[in-house]
């Protein structure tokens, strides 16, 4: 399937129209949301799905209402022919594409908020951050009715948010998180990743190696905060110039680590900037 033979869909009827004709064949529907700019990791997200169901539809919404003031809306990588090509390699069978309007049509008017799991982390870091992406998952979802959606772990909190969301509001589909896609150094692969320089590249993969060193340490009896302190030096050391956060969370609800055995119970978050960049990943212990 080339490009041009994906089908391209962009307004919820169409949307719907096409979600009704599989299902009268008896199929089922996965979805995978993403910004488009794709990588190696969304089209992981898409062969999942695929395992997943019968068809795949992957959306490509740069959502407006997820980013800050001085966030990076406007230069968001963008690119729908080539981000087309590499769905239909993928195996995917619908792209929908929607303008604006389909999302937030004029007089929109409702917010979606889910507390606690959205506060900590890049909800204190993206004040607002977590209002838009629960707002535009819960409208993607409606709006496609997959039986599956398809999340990638390198947004773990996002993940968690998105679970609780599709829980609290009884939404009846399966979310399914994704493992992390990385390059060959252990940088989890990311459409921001582009704006890295050549010579920020290789610093940015030191990102990962500080984490596996804070599971290790975790794992050998350090404590929480000597871990945190230490992970967030390293950064600093290793050339990032502001670090977000690093910090060791509960899986479940990214409630403090609390106290020993950690193995299995928690995941180590990182927010880090490295010249225009912000990266962010995550790890087990």
């Amino acid at each position: 399937m080339s490009a041009q033979t994906l089908p391209i869909v962009r307004t919820v009827t169409a949307l719907r129209d096409q979600v009704r004709a599989w299902r009268a064949a008896g199929e089922t529907v996965a979805m995978t949301p993403t910004m488009g700019a794709l990588h190696e990791g969304h089209l992981s997200l898409v062969r999942l799905a695929r395992t997943r169901a019968d068809r795949v539809v992957a959306s490509i919404f740069v959502n407006p209402a997820q980013f800050g003031p001085n966030e990076d809306f406007e230069r968001y990588p963008r690119d729908e022919a080539g981000d087309a090509r590499l769905l239909a390699s993928a195996g995917c069978d619908l792209l929908y594409a929607p303008e604006v309007g389909q999302i937030y049509p004029p007089g929109y008017a409702t917010k979606v908020s889910v507390a606690g799991v959205s506060e900590p982390l890049d909800g204190a870091a993206r004040p607002g951050h977590f209002d838009g992406v629960a707002t535009v998952v819960a409208k993607l979802l409606n709006q496609a009715q997959p039986d599956v959606a398809v999340f990638g772990e390198k947004d773990f909190q996002q993940l968690q948010l998105i679970r609780r969301l599709a829980r609290d509001l009884d939404l009846p589909v399966e979310i399914l998180g994704a493992p992390i896609a990385r390059d060959a150094d252990g940088l989890a692969l990311s459409s921001r990743n582009a704006y890295l320089s050549a010579a920020e590249r290789p610093i940015a993969g030191m990102m990962n190696k500080v984490l596996a060193d804070a599971a290790r340490r975790l794992k050998a009896g350090d404590s929480v905060e000597k871990v945190e302190a230490t992970g967030r030096a390293a950064l600093e050391r290793h050339g990032f110039q502001r670090v977000d956060y690093f910090e060791v969370r509960q899986v479940e609800d990214l409630s403090p680590a609390g106290a020993p055995p950690h193995e299995g119970r928690v995941r180590i978050f990182a927010a880090a900037h490295l010249g225009k960049t912000r990266l962010i990943d995550n790890m087990a212990v």
